[in-house]
């Protein structure tokens, strides 16, 4: 398998704040976000992945590359739900840890070509502490 077998093109990025979706974790999120609702509707409209990006702070409103960590995790939209309020409740499934190269507007959300080949020492020491708190909580 060469390196291009392992990069995603296009993938639309829903960033998270105060969680971490890890490979073959299921959980329920709550999604209000114009972008991330965004970022939902066109996941389901193709293979129904999107990539989970955790925000460096919870308190950003509308994140930029600077806002997120390099290291995510490509997730299978299992389930959606439209709520009253606007807001969606969506069940992802975690499938791969990958990085992204970088953020393109699409259509009022963001997408980014992610590379599926992580090596265990390429981890950045500020999502190491991320990971460790989520954990510990």
């Amino acid at each position: 398998m060469d390196n291009q077998d392992n990069i995603l093109e296009s993938i639309p990025v829903l960033p998270l704040r105060d969680v971490v979706v890890y490979p073959h974790m299921v959980i329920p999120l709550f999604v209000g976000r114009d972008k991330s609702i965004k970022a939902l509707d066109a996941a389901m409209n193709d293979k129904k992945q999107i990539f989970l990006i955790a925000q460096t702070g919870a308190d950003i409103d509308n994140p930029d590359e600077k806002d997120l960590f390099k290291i995510g995790t490509l997730a299978t939209v299992l389930q959606l739900l439209k709520l009253p309020d606007g807001t969606i409740k969506v069940l992802v499934e975690g499938t791969q840890r990958a990085y992204w190269t970088g953020l393109q507007d699409a259509d009022g959300y963001f997408c980014t070509n992610i590379n599926l080949n992580v090596e265990q020492n390429e981890e950045d020491p500020k999502e190491t502490i991320v990971l460790s708190r989520s954990l510990i909580s």
